[in-house]
């Protein structure tokens, strides 16, 4: 990119010094927002942010940054999968630079940069809003998956008597949003810290642990063995349970390890069962929680339409759908699910199960979530993406 003085100098002559404007730093913040709608990639967004401190402070105050969310897919993050780049670190820490794949441009490649010592040490508890979350002896850590920038949250209360994990852990808003809260379950309770003070909220939970938190319409939603709750972080957290129910007239969760996804206007339930007939062996139903009964109850989605769901094997790695995945070559109606040893495998939801199944991968059989200590393959939008006050 040539600056304007070196324009006006290979055409031979110079423009008035009333009109020039002295750089491209100096280029009026309306007018770089014009630009910013037209770019159509996370390599051009990426790009246009780092080409001074000026576009950067204009591409964050953009109003429209979760648009892009709506434009293209996720990228898949492989922490397994170390790429070369100059060493470089946080101030604090080493950083790792791992494989990034933009579905969107499958041939150029990318990488994040996560602190060397939060990938060994650290133990995953979740990701959200571009960050991902870890914890290790009451001790957390917020990073920033693709600058490796660290908040450090007060200490979580922590026994040594009792065994250590984390089931769940969400961001509420933007890490630097001056609402933001941060989140974490453990085994029997449910802490909350509003992102700068220097204090915990603790609600010890009714039954068991928290396994996943989604915003669903304005709504914080707590899922807890299957069940739905609604939780309210003011003036107190509190947990208030969802009458539902299940399709078929049954009288519990039919599904082993479900995940919750929030699809447009429809909160799906999702899970993989076997099946013993001809062609996919694996199958994937996803139901929606209608609403409009007391109570409410699932209902079966036979076809997901023009959307596509992405999920990865840790059961705290967020899931993410994604509306008219052909416009980046992607396919509707699929789950983009993330391994570890391959980057991804593409499954047919309902009956589309067998017209996507490759019988001759045998790898694409294989779709077990579970909790892991390190982190594994996740998919992410940056926290460029997000302003103050969207969802997950």
């Amino acid at each position: 990119m040539q600056s304007p003085s070196k324009v006006s100098e290979a055409s031979g002559s110079a423009p008035p010094a009333t009109s020039v404007i002295e750089g491209w730093a100096e280029l009026p913040e309306g007018l770089l927002h014009s630009i910013v709608a037209l770019l159509g990639s996370f390599l051009d967004l990426l790009a246009f942010a780092g080409t001074c401190h000026s576009w950067r402070a204009a591409f964050s105050s953009y109003p429209s940054k979760s648009n892009f969310r709506t434009m293209l897919p996720p990228l898949l993050v492989r922490p397994n999968v170390r790429v070369k780049a100059p060493s470089s670190s946080n101030g604090h820490r080493k950083l790792r630079s791992c494989e990034v794949i933009d579905l969107a441009n499958r041939n150029t490649p990318l990488r994040c940069q996560i602190p060397q010592e939060t990938l060994q040490r650290m133990h995953f508890a979740g990701s959200s809003h571009g960050q991902l979350i870890c914890c290790r002896r009451g001790y957390c850590l917020v990073v920033d998956v693709f600058t490796g920038a660290e908040v450090s949250p007060p200490r979580l209360p922590f026994s040594e008597s009792c065994e250590e994990f984390y089931y769940c852990g969400i961001l509420t808003a933007p890490i630097t949003s001056p609402n933001s809260h941060l989140i974490i379950s453990s085994q029997s309770s449910l802490f909350d810290w509003p992102v700068g003070s220097d204090s915990w909220s603790e609600l010890k939970l009714p039954v068991n642990r928290v396994d996943q938190i989604v915003e669903f319409n304005g709504q914080l939603i707590a899922v807890i063995e299957y069940s739905l709750y609604t939780l309210q972080l003011a003036p107190n957290l509190r947990l208030e349970k969802i009458k539902t129910l299940w399709w078929d007239n049954m009288n519990e969760c039919p599904y082993i390890r479900p995940w919750f996804v929030v699809c447009g206007d429809m909160l799906l339930i999702v899970d993989h069962y076997i099946s013993f007939s001809f062609g996919a062996p694996v199958l994937y139903r996803p139901y929606r929680l209608d609403m409009s009964t007391k109570p409410a109850k699932w209902v079966e989605v036979k076809k997901l339409e023009n959307w596509a769901l992405f999920i990865g094997g840790d059961a705290r790695s967020p899931p993410f759908s994604f509306k008219n995945p052909e416009r980046w070559g992607g396919r509707s109606n699929c789950l983009y699910y993330a391994h570890y040893s391959q980057p991804l495998s593409l499954h047919g939801l309902g009956d589309d199960a067998d017209a996507v199944w490759d019988p001759n991968t045998d790898e694409n059989l294989v779709f077990k979530r579970n909790w892991y200590r390190q982190l594994q393959a996740l998919w992410v939008y940056p926290s460029m993406f997000y302003s103050e006050g969207d969802g997950q």
